[in-house]
C-alpha cells in the first residue's frame, strides 16, 4: 500500500501546475455551457458567465482533460470527485449569490466549484477534510488567480466561525441532515444548498433560514460522495444505536 505522503506526491504529479488556458478548449467550454447548462434551463447570466470564464480542465488531472467539458463528474484523487457542469451551475444558481456576498463551501475538491462561485461572489471560504486536496486546490486557485478565495483544511461539519456569519452555504459532499454549526453559521435570510441523504438514494435541497426557522425545498435526486469525519461518525453512532 502506497504511504499517504507518496499518494499525496501522486495527486501533485496528477495536478500539474496550471497554464495558460488551451486555445482548443476554448470552444468545447463555450458549448458545455450552452449545451448541458443553458439549455438544461439555468438562467442566472452571472452564473453562465461564470461556468464561460473558469477553465474546467485546469481542475482534473492531466490524463482527463480531453474530458473536462464532457457532460458528467471526473475523478480527481482520494475517492473523490469533480461534479457534473450542469449540478455546479445549478447549485450556483440556487444558492442566489450576489458581489457583495460570503459564501462558505463545504468540500473543497478540486477547487472548481469554488473557482466559480468567486467569479460572483465578494468572498469565498473553502473547507476540504483532505490534506493533500486542500493544499493542491489552495495552489490552483491562487495560480489561476482566484485571490478571493480563502481555503481551510478541517472537518466541514464545523464550518468556519471565525469568519461567519454566511450568506450562502453550500455542501458538495451529503450529509444524513445537515449540520447544526452550519445553520448557527447561516445569516437570516441566507440559503444552504446540499445534497442529503445516503448514496445513492440523495436528493438536493434549498434551505432557507427565516426568523421562524428553516425553509426546506426538494430540487432533483442526485449522486455525491458522502460527508464524512463528524458527520461519518454520528451517522455509525447512530446505526449502531438503532440495531442496539
Amino acid at each position: 500500500m502506497l504511504s499517504r505522503s507518496i499518494s499525496a506526491s501522486l495527486l501533485a504529479v496528477l495536478f500539474f501546475v496550471p497554464v495558460p488556458g488551451y486555445a482548443e478548449l476554448e470552444l468545447p467550454r463555450q458549448r458545455m455551457v450552452q449545451e448541458q447548462v443553458e439549455a438544461r434551463g439555468i438562467k442566472d447570466r452571472d452564473v453562465l458567465s461564470a461556468m464561460n470564464r473558469v477553465e474546467r480542465h485546469q481542475f482534473v488531472p492531466v490524463f482527463l482533460r480531453p474530458l473536462a467539458y464532457e457532460d458528467g463528474p471526473l475523478p480527481i484523487g482520494e475517492n473523490q470527485t469533480i461534479s457534473q457542469p450542469y449540478i455546479v451551475a445549478l447549485m450556483t444558481e440556487l444558492l442566489a449569490v450576489d458581489s457583495e456576498d460570503r459564501v462558505l463551501e463545504i468540500g473543497t475538491g478540486s477547487g472548481y466549484q469554488a473557482a466559480v462561485l468567486a467569479e460572483i461572489a465578494k468572498e469565498v471560504y473553502t473547507i476540504e477534510i483532505l490534506p493533500s486536496l486542500a493544499a493542491s486546490a489552495e495552489k490552483r486557485l491562487a495560480e489561476l488567480g482566484h485571490t478571493n478565495v480563502h481555503v481551510k483544511t478541517g472537518d466541514g461539519y464545523l464550518g468556519w466561525p471565525e469568519e461567519a456569519p454566511f450568506d450562502g452555504i453550500m455542501l458538495t459532499a451529503a450529509p444524513d441532515e445537515i449540520p447544526t454549526p452550519l445553520v448557527d453559521q447561516l445569516k437570516v435570510g441566507g440559503r444552504i444548498v446540499a445534497p442529503i441523504g445516503e448514496f445513492p438514494n440523495q436528493v438536493l435541497y434549498v434551505i432557507q433560514k427565516t426568523k421562524e426557522g428553516l425553509k426546506k425545498e426538494e430540487i432533483i435526486p442526485v449522486r455525491f460522495v458522502p460527508m464524512t469525519g463528524i458527520a461519518q461518525e454520528r451517522n455509525e453512532v447512530d446505526f449502531q444505536n438503532k440495531i442496539g
